[in-house]
């Protein structure tokens, strides 16, 4: 049975190449662990060898299809989690991540199953992260966002890829959870700022980094 330290290091590789098999650099796994870089080499060397990731010194490493199956079981108990605590307990989702970040290590698949059947099997958590299947499947659907989009158009927010707690706060204040339905006022890259008009209430202004993180889909 892998240990919860296996299943951080395959779930980071999962998220850092953005479910796809491209190479993740060991500066940017030890970063997002917020280990020193030794510590991941370490580590890296030692999933190698139980054929968990094929590992290019110098270039990276990427998941083999092993350590894909058990990254995205992983991250499918994460995600169903998330959106147990949201949905179910009513708990603030600008603080679940903590929390199944250490339940996603201790829930068997037999209550994964009960739990994703209790929430009616949802395709995306709280956030809009897609939830992998149980037969191992991702959605990988390319979205747009508000920094991007085109103008003068009606959209819905799909998912917020920033998560720290004070942004999604921010998201929530302006109603922009996922499901929320916007209209894209204007966009000026000389100051750098988007301006929306949530369904209901004022026009708010927002920076071109912060809507960078927002991803929509345009409504017909």
């Amino acid at each position: 049975m892998a240990t919860m330290a296996v299943e951080n290091y395959l779930k980071h590789v999962l998220l850092l190449s953005e479910g796809g098999d491209g190479l993740v650099s060991m500066g940017a796994l030890a970063g997002a662990l917020e280990v020193v870089p030794g510590t991941v080499t370490t580590m890296i060397k030692a999933l190698a060898d139980e054929g968990l990731v094929e590992h290019q010194p110098r270039h990276g490493v990427r998941l083999t299809h092993d350590g894909r199956r058990l990254a995205l079981s992983v991250l499918r108990k994460h995600r169903l989690v998330e959106t147990f605590l949201v949905n179910v307990l009513k708990m603030d989702w600008s603080k679940v991540h903590e929390e199944a970040e250490q339940l996603e290590h201790a829930i068997s698949d037999e209550v994964l199953d009960r739990l994703d059947a209790l929430l009616g099997h949802p395709a995306t958590d709280p956030h809009g992260d897609p939830i992998p299947t149980r037969q191992g499947k991702i959605s990988s659907q390319v979205y747009g966002t508000l920094a991007t989009c085109v103008v003068e158009r009606d959209v819905r927010v799909v998912r917020i890829l920033e998560q720290s707690p004070e942004f999604l706060q921010f998201a929530e204040h302006h109603r922009l959870q996922p499901g929320a339905m916007l209209h894209v006022v204007d966009r000026n890259l000389t100051a750098g700022m988007v301006t929306l008009k949530p369904g209901t209430g004022r026009a708010i202004a927002m920076s071109l980094t912060a809507a960078g993180k927002i991803l929509v889909q345009p409504e017909r």
